[in-house]
């Protein structure tokens, strides 16, 4: 009785391991499901550090990274130090800004602390693709590059897009797929996890592990969450519910999400079982259940993985006191004019409360008249000294407050 029983709970896990948050295996799920149940096998998912701060969209590919630990394969995090020199053109309009060394380093600093919310890096390996890349050889390259096919690098839909606009297509963008499809071969991976925007670049990992080991790789795509405003998730587009957000922020974003990806949140970032968003999804079509009564579930869980459950619910009644009933949020953060410059304006200020993540951002914001005095009257000039604000409120779009002292 008791081994049918662990016997089902092992199929289960197995079975969610290769099919929740899992849009594609390559090149068969049943290839990949027999060689984890012959033996460990090695994995990696590769990020490359073009910013500070890691969103939910990431913490996918972390949840599943995870997963494979926990079921004692040997799971590598890989910076990618080495191809963020490059920069990935995947579902790129234009070439990327070239990054310096030193952003580089600043952008992963923290990126450890980050992911240790979702990732045990007792069971996890970190690695930096720098550290084979940068030493690679003209000779390296050359024989790298003889596996692949400059036709099939060219033929990248992104590529031919931009060609039909009249677009430039660097050089150094279709070298991405070979610096990153060599990683699988310097590391000799048995599985490449990575959203379904990196297919192709996974795709190419798997011809280079062929020709120059002879051995075949698998590749996961894990399926993509949309941003707040229901577009991809991106940091320049400003939509992005970010690891490091308060549990306040975090709940009222999580909140903000179009009823339509409710469920998809739900499967992707959540800890809810399978069974339930099920259920969730029926009650939802069937009207027992509200939109927003099932957005406060998926918020709940969400914020209790990143900040405990105390600060989830207290984000909750936070949620329902300042945004479905007005008020004015009981603690208010507060900014000391004495840690800005004499000059600091209303932009520093939305900067410096973590309202606005650039000053760019700040000023969207205010031009949307998305900022105001109290929640009532409108800031419009985004020169006005922060002076003119002390012991005044200000609230920016529906759930941020803080305000200003001397």
């Amino acid at each position: 009785m008791f081994y049918n029983k662990f016997n089902k709970l092992m199929k289960n896990i197995q079975s969610e391991l290769l099919s929740r948050r899992v849009e594609k295996i390559l090149p068969s799920r049943e290839g990949l499901e027999k060689l984890t149940t012959e033996r460990k096998i090695r994995l990696y998912q590769g990020f490359d550090p073009t910013g500070t701060k890691l969103h939910l969209g990431h913490s996918i590919g972390l949840r599943k990274l995870m997963e494979f630990a926990d079921d004692g394969h040997e799971v590598i995090f890989l910076f990618g130090t080495g191809t963020v020199l490059v920069g990935d053109p995947s579902q790129r309009d234009s070439a990327r800004k070239l990054i310096t060394q030193e952003e580089i380093d600043e952008n992963i600093k923290d990126w450890k602390n980050q992911a240790e919310k979702i990732v045990d890096f007792d069971k996890v390996k970190i690695k930096q693709n720098g550290d084979w890349l940068i030493p690679l050889t003209l000779k390296d390259i050359i024989n790298i590059a003889s596996n692949i096919s400059a036709v099939q690098l060219f033929k990248r839909e992104m590529f031919q897009q931009r060609l039909a606009r009249g677009d430039t297509v660097w050089y150094h963008e279709t070298m991405y797929p070979l610096l990153q499809g060599y990683d699988s071969v310097a590391m000799d991976v048995d599985l490449e996890i990575g959203g379904t925007d990196q297919e192709f670049n996974m795709l190419v990992g798997r011809e280079l592990m062929r020709k120059m080991k002879g051995k075949e790789k698998f590749v996961l795509t894990t399926q993509m969450i949309l941003g707040t405003d229901g577009k991809q998730m991106s940091k320049t587009s400003g939509n992005c519910i970010w690891l490091t957000d308060s549990a306040e922020d975090m709940f009222g974003k999580l909140m903000s999400i179009p009823d339509e990806q409710i469920i998809p949140y739900m499967e992707l970032v959540s800890d809810i079982p399978l069974t339930r968003v099920g259920q969730v999804k029926t009650e939802i079509a069937s009207g027992k259940l509200h939109q927003m009564d099932a957005k406060k579930e998926l918020s709940l869980d969400v914020v209790s993985r990143f900040h405990g459950k105390g600060r989830a619910d207290s984000a909750k009644i936070n949620f329902e006191k300042t945004i479905q009933a007005g008020e004015t949020p009981a603690e208010i953060p507060v900014i000391h004019l004495s840690a800005l410059s004499s000059t600091a304006t209303i932009v520093d200020g939305l900067i410096k409360s973590g309202a606005a993540q650039s000053r760019g951002e700040a000023k969207r914001l205010i031009d949307q008249k998305a900022v105001s005095e109290h929640g009532v009257i409108p800031i419009i000039n985004p020169n006005q000294l922060m002076s003119n604000f002390i012991n005044k409120e200000i609230k920016v779009g529906k759930r941020h407050w803080f305000k200003i002292k001397e």
